[in-house]
């Protein structure tokens, strides 16, 4: 995980303390906190369909169009009478490996190497609540820490309309992180990977839209998809006060000004075989900086604020024929920067700074049960020593091969929907890290020093 101020936001939480503390946090889910949508079998129960409807290789986040349209209905379709709460659970236990050990471990409680950690354990509250209202509600703890708190939410209500020659779906997404709504794989909240190593080094510096305001925030969007190709959403965000995230154990790194604006946009092509799409993203927002409290809690200091407008490009390709199916996404951000509130604090060497990040991916499944992916991704931006250290770039970029395998998902799978597990092999090479291809850190690391191989096993029920 990045420890800079732009790095992809970790879901904070604190110190678990006993089997009441996931009693709450399932309490609080069913009562107001909203979140999204992965591979969630519970799903699969509600609409008696297995796994590979909605997801590529028979296990999320990766949607098929059918799983795109059981979102945008507001994960109500339903087969059945419904009596039981939809409720799942995933775990996820992973192996970390970096071609060299860390100079530092890279948290309490493990080494500099060879890590083996139960990196997710999650409960979810995920299904239909009424006709037109759904929900996905996750918490999730960490031995990262040995941490539990909130996870991405999303609650919304939909409906189906026709005028005239025209027809579609427009609903109201609930959430806490911008892009969680999205139905695309290429959505900052979405993207590949779908799982990867947190105890590796990471980007030291990514835009806003990729997780800068994860659990932090609350915001309303309303979207609408047209004719079956165009999807349209607009939304705004407000920080969550400090008291409240200490509460469901999230981050706090600064109150938003006013109401930060989301807009997104895209257009669906519907092939034979499955469908292309473009589009894009915006997010402008404005973020005061954080001091602490007498007990060592984070608050919001008052003064001026830093400015981030960020704009993305995306697209999204799926061939599914028989038992082949191919996916191709690609993602480009640039962020805009003035830093008023950093560089009045000495935190930066410059009032103006950008940041862009590109990410492309491309996976091939064989009867949704093996697969393969390939992926590359750049996060390049303006030199700013202060800001990053080293010789001020926070340029870093490389690529992954990922392996993996899913027994289970199909229709005719043991203990369908109930048994869903995958296997991923990943290893990620780095072309360059902060800059440098040599001596990264100052005391002789290289990039590929921080190559990383990383074995998950994922199960959900």
């Amino acid at each position: 995980m990045s420890t800079c101020r732009n790095s992809l936001v970790s879901s904070g939480f604190t110190t678990l303390r006993g089997l009441s503390r996931w009693v709450a946090l399932a309490a609080l889910a069913w009562l107001g906190v909203p979140t999204l949508a992965s591979a969630v079998p519970s799903y699969a129960r509600q609409t008696q369909q297995p796994c590979v409807a909605c997801h590529v290789g028979g296990f999320g986040p990766e949607l098929t169009q059918f799983g795109r349209q059981f979102k945008l209905l507001g994960y109500t379709m339903k087969v059945g009478e419904q009596t039981d709460i939809p409720l799942s659970a995933m775990l996820v236990e992973s192996f970390t490996h970096t071609q060299k050990a860390q100079p530092e471990a890279p948290a309490k409680g493990f080494g500099t190497n060879d890590n083996t950690e139960l990196q997710q354990a999650s409960v979810f509250l995920a299904g239909r609540l009424s006709e037109h209202a759904g929900v996905f509600a996750q918490a999730t703890y960490s031995e990262n820490g040995g941490l539990l708190g909130w996870d991405n939410m999303d609650w919304r209500y939909a409906r189906m309309f026709s005028h005239g020659s025209h027809s579609g779906i427009w609903g109201i997404s609930l959430n806490n992180n911008p892009t969680v709504s999205d139905v695309f794989n290429t959505a900052p909240a979405w993207k590949y990977p779908y799982m990867s190593a947190d105890l590796a080094p990471g980007a030291p510096a990514q835009p806003m839209l990729l997780g800068g305001l994860a659990a932090q925030v609350v915001g309303a969007s309303v979207y609408m998809q047209l004719d079956g190709a165009w999807y349209m959403e607009l939304g705004g965000y407000r920080s969550l006060s400090p008291a409240f995230l200490r509460h469901v154990n999230a981050d706090f790194d600064g109150r938003l000004s006013g109401v930060t604006p989301y807009a997104r946009l895209a257009h669906t092509w519907n092939l034979p075989t499955g469908s292309f799409s473009v589009g894009g993203f915006m997010l402008n927002m404005r973020r005061g900086q954080v001091g602490t409290n007498d007990i060592g809690g984070a608050v919001a200091l008052p003064g001026p604020t830093d400015r981030f407008r960020d704009f993305g490009i995306d697209s999204n390709y799926i061939y599914i024929n028989g038992d082949h199916t191919v996916t191709l996404d690609g993602l480009y951000v640039h962020e805009s920067q003035r830093l008023d509130a950093t560089y009045d604090a000495g935190g930066s060497d410059h009032l103006h700074n950008s940041l862009q990040s590109l990410d492309l991916k491309g996976s091939y499944w064989y009867r949704h049960t093996y697969g393969v992916t390939l992926a590359s991704f750049v996060y390049n931006g303006s030199k700013d020593v202060t800001l990053y250290g080293n010789d001020g770039s926070p340029n870093t970029q490389g690529e992954s091969i990922e392996l993996d395998y899913s027994p289970f998902g199909q229709s005719h799978s043991w203990r369908q929907p109930w048994a869903n597990v995958r296997l991923g092999l990943e290893y990620t090479y780095f072309n360059r890290f902060t800059g440098r291809v040599h001596n990264v850190d100052g005391a002789g690391r290289n990039a590929s020093d921080n190559n990383t191989l990383y074995l998950y096993v994922w199960l959900a029920i």
